[in-house]
C-alpha cells in the first residue's frame, strides 16, 4: 500500500533523507509530491526515478484502530497533557491502588511489594527543596482557584507566573500562601477576569496587604505591565448577581463611557464605580434596586455607591443616553 506524502508532511520527515544514488538526485532532485511511503516495506519511495529515499522506516503511528472520541480515549496509552499546574508538569506516573496489572489481572499476592513500591515512588518524586515549594504552591493554588470557581486557564497563567517568580529567587523567605494569592491576582488582571484583592484575602489565609505587597513586588521584579482595571468589567457580575436583564449592563456601560470621556473615573474604585453606574441604569430603566442591594453584592460600602452615584449624576446631568 502507498501513501502520496503532502509537502507539510514531507517537510516534518527526517531532514537526513538519502537516496541510493546521490548522483543522480544531484541532477534532478525529487519534488516532495512525488514521494510516497510503502506502509509494507517502510520506505519513502519516488515514483519518478523508483529511487529508495530511505528505508527501514519507524512508524510511530498507533498500531490500533479508533472509530469514535470516547474509543480512542480508552486505547490512548498517552499521558496528561502537560501543565504548569503540576509540580512536575506532569511528566511523573502514579502506581493505581487498584492492585491489578494492565490487563487485569489482581495482583493481591504482591500487595506489599506493590506498598512499597508506592511509598518508594513518593518519596522521589519530591527531592530538592524548590520540588517541595511547588508541591505546596501548586496545592494552594488548586484550593485557592476552587474555593474562587475561577477558571482553568487562571490557574495556568498564576502557575505560570509562581514557577518564574521561584527562578528568579522572589519566593524566598516570603510566604507561599501570599505569592500564590498574588499570582491569582495578577493572573486576572493579565486575563481580565474581574476580581478584587478584598475577594482573594476572603479566600486566602493571609490579609490583604500582604497580597497587595507581593503584587508589586512582581510587578517590579518580573517586568508584567497591566493595565488599569475597567469598571465595565465588573458590571455584569454585579447585574447577574441582582438579577437584572441585559439592558441594563448595556445602559451602566454606556454611564461609565461617558463618565470616562469626562474624566470623573480617575483614581477612583472601580468597583465602586460599576456599582453606582449598575444604580443609575436602574434609575433610568425604572428597575427597583435599593443602593443597599447593589452595595452588598458589589462588596462595598452603601456610602460609596451614594457619593459615585451623585458625582456621575452631576456630571451626566441625568439626561437621555444617546
Amino acid at each position: 500500500m502507498l501513501f502520496v506524502l503532502s509537502e507539510e508532511e514531507f517537510n516534518q520527515t527526517d531532514s537526513t533523507l538519502t537516496t541510493s544514488s546521490t548522483s543522480s538526485r544531484e541532477e534532478r532532485p525529487c519534488p516532495p509530491e512525488k514521494i510516497v511511503y510503502d506502509v509494507a516495506r517502510a520506505e519513502y519511495v519516488c515514483l519518478d526515478t523508483g529511487e529508495v529515499i530511505e528505508d527501514r522506516v519507524i512508524d510511530d503511528r498507533a498500531e490500533w484502530r479508533a472509530f469514535t472520541a470516547e474509543e480512542e480515549e480508552k486505547r490512548a496509552r498517552t499521558g496528561g497533557p502537560i501543565t504548569p499546574t503540576v509540580h512536575d508538569m506532569g511528566f511523573s506516573t502514579v502506581i493505581d491502588y487498584m492492585n491489578r496489572d494492565a490487563s487485569g489481572k489482581s495482583l493481591i499476592s504482591k500487595r506489599y511489594q506493590l506498598s512499597k513500591l508506592r511509598k518508594w515512588q513518593s518519596r522521589i518524586k519530591v527531592l530538592s527543596s524548590v520540588e517541595r515549594n511547588l508541591v505546596q504552591a501548586m496545592n494552594e493554588l488548586d484550593r485557592l482557584t476552587a474555593l474562587m470557581n475561577l477558571p482553568s486557564y487562571i490557574r495556568e497563567e498564576a502557575a505560570r507566573i509562581y514557577r518564574e517568580a521561584v527562578d528568579k529567587g522572589l519566593v524566598r523567605g516570603r510566604s507561599i500562601e501570599a505569592i500564590v494569592a498574588a499570582t491569582v491576582y495578577l493572573a486576572c488582571r493579565i486575563r481580565k477576569l474581574p476580581r478584587t484583592l478584598d475577594e482573594l484575602a476572603e479566600y486566602s489565609r493571609v490579609e490583604r496587604k500582604d497580597i497587595a505587597r507581593c503584587y508589586r513586588l512582581l510587578l517590579r521584579e518580573l517586568g508584567i505591565r497591566v493595565s488599569t482595571t475597567d469598571p465595565a468589567d465588573f458590571v455584569p457580575r454585579i447585574a447577574h448577581a441582582l438579577g437584572l436583564s441585559g439592558d441594563v449592563i448595556k445602559v451602566a456601560i454606556d454611564v461609565l463611557r461617558k463618565a470616562a470621556e469626562r474624566g470623573i473615573t480617575g483614581g477612583k474604585d472601580p468597583v465602586g464605580l460599576a456599582a453606582a453606574a449598575v444604580y443609575y441604569a436602574c434609575e433610568l430603566l425604572r428597575r427597583e434596586r435599593s443602593q443597599k442591594e447593589i452595595a452588598s453584592v458589589a462588596g462595598v460600602t452603601e456610602v460609596t455607591v451614594r457619593n459615585r452615584y451623585k458625582e456621575l449624576s452631576d456630571a451626566l446631568k441625568l439626561v437621555e443616553l444617546e
